[in-house]
């Protein structure tokens, strides 16, 4: 099929994907060469703060860099800070694995149906912007259980960039194999789960990888405000109350680890899944 040019569902920009991603296109990029740039990328910074520390030109009550990773090198020993990692990672998954379910199909709705995309565009676009660290008092209030206040913020965070892609990629279906299948006798329902559906699975996956770079950065944002559940963000609460900022920041070294982690083995996947699409798109390599 023949990618066309257009204006996504609710403002999206033309052909580059929704919120600025192209579909299957990884943070950091593919290949070797980029792999090798970006570690040197990371070494060269880190470096770098190691001398400005030892230099004074960073405060003296902040720890070298030296010392940061010292001390996160230690912390998978520390039993503590594993389950308070297993309490982040939990509501994330959960979240994720419930807008999934939950936006996607409703994506799917609003795509085909097109007066039910006109008469929900004006909630979405206002609830889309409101931050989900605005809604963590009342996240607390109603799910008084620390893991249910972050599950239901990832939910609602994630449900975003699920429901605008899955649109998003259903509105470059070309209509000329939607109407060759219909010229076959097949229903609304066919049509959505034989073409729509494959065609714009790779947006979806885009969204997906959005989401889960958004997860980590609610869980621990809920776990800082709302310390009572457990997790990253409790250990850090826990370690900036001790005056221990070495442990503050290799807290937040391996949030940075975690969160690294999950988008490369995601998009990894995304590429083996959906090679045909960047072959097509021209972005395989």
């Amino acid at each position: 099929m023949t990618p066309r040019t257009g204006r996504g569902v609710i403002g999206a920009g033309p052909r580059r994907g929704v919120l600025g991603a192209r579909p299957g296109r990884g943070v950091l990029g593919s290949g070797p060469g980029r792999g090798v740039l970006g570690f040197a990328g990371v070494m060269g910074f880190l470096a770098a703060a190691e001398v400005a520390g030892r230099t004074g030109l960073i405060p003296d009550f902040l720890p070298y860099v030296s010392h940061v990773l010292a001390t996160a090198a230690t912390l998978p020993l520390d039993a503590q800070f594993r389950t308070d990692v297993l309490a982040t990672l939990g509501p994330c998954l959960l979240g994720l694995v419930i807008a999934i379910a939950v936006a996607v199909p409703a994506g799917l709705l609003f795509g085909t149906v097109p007066f039910l995309e006109r008469s929900a565009r004006p909630l979405v676009e206002f609830l889309r912007p409101i931050p989900s660290v605005a809604l963590i008092p009342l996240a607390v209030f109603l799910f008084p259980e620390g893991h249910d206040a972050k599950t239901a913020l990832v939910v609602y965070t994630c449900s975003w960039p699920l429901l605008i892609n899955t649109m998003y990629g259903l509105s470059d279906v070309d209509p000329l194999a939607k109407e060759t299948l219909r010229s076959f006798g097949f229903g609304p329902l066919a049509v959505a789960l034989r073409v729509s559906l494959p065609s714009a699975a790779p947006f979806i996956a885009t969204g997906v990888r959005i989401a889960v770079a958004v997860t980590l950065i609610v869980a621990v944002s809920v776990e800082l405000l709302a310390p009572g559940g457990g997790g990253i963000g409790a250990f850090q609460s826990l370690a900036g109350s001790a005056n221990r900022l070495d442990r503050v920041l290799a807290a937040t070294v391996w949030a940075g680890v975690l969160g690294l982690a999950a988008n490369l083995l995601f998009t990894a996947g995304e590429r083996r899944l959906f090679r045909w699409h960047h072959a097509r798109t021209g972005e395989g390599t």
